[in-house]
C-alpha cells in the first residue's frame, strides 16, 4: 500500500514553550509499559500538565483555544535526552501532525520522519513571532510546505513567512512517500522472498 505523500501539512498551532524539552518530560517513562503506542497520546507533556500528584495545571495542549491544533511549535533541541520512540508517538497519538521548533535532537527528529510527521526547523525570530501570534490569535493557521522550503501564516492583516530547515533524506523521503521502511519492506514482500530464494545461506 502506498505511503501517503507529505508535502505540506495545514492546520492551527499550539506553542509549548521552552528549550531542551526532553522525551522524558514529552511523556514520563513510567508510561512506556504498553506492548502498542494506542492510547499514549493521553500522557503527553503528563507531568507538566497534571502536576503529577496535584491538581490539573493549564497547559497549552489543555488550553480550550488550541482545540483541534495538529502543528506543535516549541523552542531549541526539542526531543533530547532518551531516544525512545514513544515520545513522537504520543505527540502524534494526541493529534499532532507536524512539529516546528528551533532546533531538533537528531534521533527524534528521525523517529518522527518514519510516522509521517515532519520536524522542521525555523529560526529564532521566526518562533518568538509564531509564539506572538498565537498568543493574539489562538485559531491562527499555518502552511508547513516542504516543497518551498517555507512555514507562512497570518496575523491579523500581516501575512508571514519564515524559511524552513530539515535533513534532506527526511524531506525527500517525506515528499515521496518513502518515510516508513518497515511499510516499504512489506509492500516488497514478494520481491524480498524472490531474493531470499536465490541466496544459498537462507534455504540451507
Amino acid at each position: 500500500m502506498p505511503l501517503e505523500k507529505i508535502v505540506k501539512v495545514e492546520g492551527t498551532g499550539v506553542y509549548v514553550a521552552g528549550d531542551d524539552l526532553d522525551t522524558d518530560r514529552i511523556i514520563p517513562a513510567r508510561f512506556m509499559k504498553c506492548v502498542t503506542f494506542d492510547g499514549l497520546g493521553q500522557y503527553l507533556f503528563y507531568d507538566a500538565r497534571s502536576g503529577a500528584t496535584g491538581p490539573a495545571i493549564c497547559h497549552p495542549v489543555d488550553d480550550p483555544r488550541h482545540k483541534g491544533a495538529t502543528i506543535l511549535v516549541s523552542g531549541r533541541n526539542f526531543g533530547c535526552g532518551s531516544s525512545r520512540e514513544h515520545a513522537p508517538q504520543a505527540i502524534r497519538k494526541f493529534g499532532f501532525r507536524a512539529i516546528i521548533a528551533e532546533s531538533f535532537a537528531e534521533i527524534f527528529a528521525g523517529n518522527c520522519t518514519t510516522l509521517g510527521m515532519p520536524c522542521v526547523q525555523v529560526a529564532h525570530d521566526a518562533i518568538e513571532n509564531i509564539a506572538s501570534a498565537l498568543r493574539q490569535a489562538p485559531k491562527t493557521q499555518f502552511s508547513i510546505d516542504l516543497g518551498a522550503s517555507t512555514v507562512s501564516w497570518k496575523c491579523g492583516q500581516t501575512q508571514f513567512q519564515a524559511a524552513l530547515q530539515m535533513k534532506a533524506g527526511a524531506r525527500e523521503a517525506l515528499m515521496k512517500g518513502e518515510w516508513d521502511a518497515l511499510a516499504q519492506l512489506l509492500d516488497a514482500r514478494e520481491q524480498v522472498a524472490a531474493l531470499a530464494a536465490k541466496l544459498e545461506y537462507f534455504s540451507a
